[in-house]
């Protein structure tokens, strides 16, 4: 049952998410009223937080099974004891998942208050504690060591160092302050640390800060299964074209046994050196990471670059993952996005300009995948229309494994098309409450169709090149 309200967006963009999720083709396969009702469960479904926590394990420096082991020691540590299930993926053996429990509805509101950012809010929703940074306000006494309730501004209409605040806020939950007010809000840049620690969330979920480091890298459901349907293999050349923070980039080198080379890109410097740290804390020598626009990385003349450095030659690379830069308006927990139109519709050619170029980079024989964490028509489904028809030396391949639905019906592709893309749509299960309880009476199978159907929104194509472009 929601908690929250449905995902607060500007009308002209509910209205457009409307117009492609009831398109004639949907209409008339579905009814109006059933296509009318899966948009609208879409819409509160993204407001509230998936149903299980996501890990990956680096199957390079350890096994499933001892990872597991250690997890379920540091959730007995956090949940006080609290006996939370840990399951292994069936159909991705490096995958563990870990149930949220709430949301818990009899937590008691306190007077002092703290208002986070949206986007810390988010964080907190899925096992975060609250950040110095995220803090906009608290309230005029607060001291360290008290319990605060915390809420999010999901409109950003708080002011920063506000003593109270009016408007719209969400309850997050209770936590234990690590500072005062006038700590907070001193201006000392160096305060970066927790300023609230999460005691009594909303939704029960695991804090993975700085947990187990070098063995787990949390990641949602459908980023996990892009780089077991990309499928790299020991000793190949691939590229990861838009790769920040890295969590595919280091899956890839994983599968690979670190066997090969795997190329990530990124234009934001930051990113990239995230990218090589992360590298480096799991262990992974086969990632080389450069700042580079992925849009650029053709190289246009045909000397040999001896370096390896982009931009590179045609016909480079084995496979190549594009996890496109999009409108991300699948990502979970979102309770409102401010965004205009004009931004929500901006990626579409950006998105080509990099497939394009990645066409162009793959050898025949070789594998593309194209992936973004949104659920608009125009970025997903079109797109794959679009690359069909305009690369004739590609071909839709189908997915192993295949874990979310087919494609959405709306950009002229047949039916068997349709069923060779992955589309992650949470509208297909009801927004429910989990509670230690119903975890007790839940089968194993059922609790991994539910996380399978429960996860962010998401999209997945393969396709392979069977000529030379």
């Amino acid at each position: 049952m929601s908690i929250f309200p449905k995902i607060s967006l500007r009308l002209e963009v509910e209205r457009y998410l409307k117009e492609g999720f009831m398109n004639k083709e949907v209409v008339s396969a579905l009814g109006k009223q059933e296509a009318e009702r899966r948009f609208e469960t879409l819409l509160n479904h993204l407001s509230h937080p998936p149903s299980f926590t996501t890990v990956r394990v680096n199957t390079h420096l350890a096994s499933v099974q001892h990872v597991k082991n250690l997890l379920l020691d540091e959730l007995r540590k956090q949940f006080n004891g609290l006996s939370v299930p840990i399951l292994q993926h069936p159909d991705l053996q490096d995958v563990l998942l870990i149930p949220i429990i709430g949301p818990r509805r009899n937590i008691r509101k306190q007077q002092c208050e703290a208002v986070v950012g949206a986007q810390c809010g988010n964080a907190v929703l899925r096992g975060a504690h609250v950040y110095v940074p995220g803090i906009v306000s608290a309230s005029k006494f607060m001291k360290a060591g008290d319990v605060i309730s915390v809420y999010s501004d999901i409109k950003g209409k708080c002011k920063k160092g506000a003593k109270e605040f009016d408007g719209t806020k969400v309850f997050l939950g209770n936590g234990i302050s690590e500072l005062s007010r006038k700590e907070i809000f001193s201006g000392l840049p160096e305060l970066k640390g927790i300023g609230i620690r999460m005691t009594e969330p909303i939704y029960l979920s695991p804090s993975f800060d700085n947990v187990l480091p070098n063995y787990l890298f949390l990641q949602n459901l459908p980023s996990a299964v892009v780089t077991h349907v990309l499928d790299p293999q020991p000793g190949e050349k691939i590229l990861d074209l838009c790769a920040a923070p890295g969590g595919k980039t280091t899956h890839i080198a994983a599968l690979m046994h670190d066997q090969g080379e795997v190329i990530a890109l990124d234009k934001i410097s930051n990113k990239v050196e995230k990218i090589k740290q992360n590298a480096l804390l799991l262990g992974l020598n086969s990632i080389k990471a450069f700042c580079f626009d992925g849009t650029k990385a053709l190289k246009l003349d045909m000397v040999k670059d001896a370096e390896g450095k982009p931009p590179f030659l045609r016909e480079s690379f084995d496979r190549i993952l594009l996890d496109a830069p999009c409108s991300g308006m699948g990502q979970r927990p979102n309770m409102a996005c401010s965004w205009t139109l004009k931004e929500v519709t901006s990626y579409q050619p950006l998105q080509r300009k990099l497939f394009t170029v990645a066409v162009e980079l793959l050898k025949p024989g070789g594998v593309l995948v194209y992936s973004t964490c949104t659920i608009t028509l125009a970025e997903n489904e079109e797109q794959v229309a679009w690359a069909l028809a305009t690369f004739p030396c590609l071909q839709l391949q189908p997915q192993e494994p295949q874990i979310g639905g087919e494609g959405m019906m709306g950009a002229g592709l047949s039916f068997e098309q349709l069923k060779q893309l992955q589309r992650f749509d949470p509208s297909v299960v009801p927004v429910r409450d989990t509670d230690i309880a119903s975890l007790g009476d839940a089968g194993i199978e059922d609790m991994i169709w539910l996380a399978n159907k429960d996860c962010i929104g998401f999209f997945i194509a393969k396709f392979i090149k069977c000529k030379s472009t």
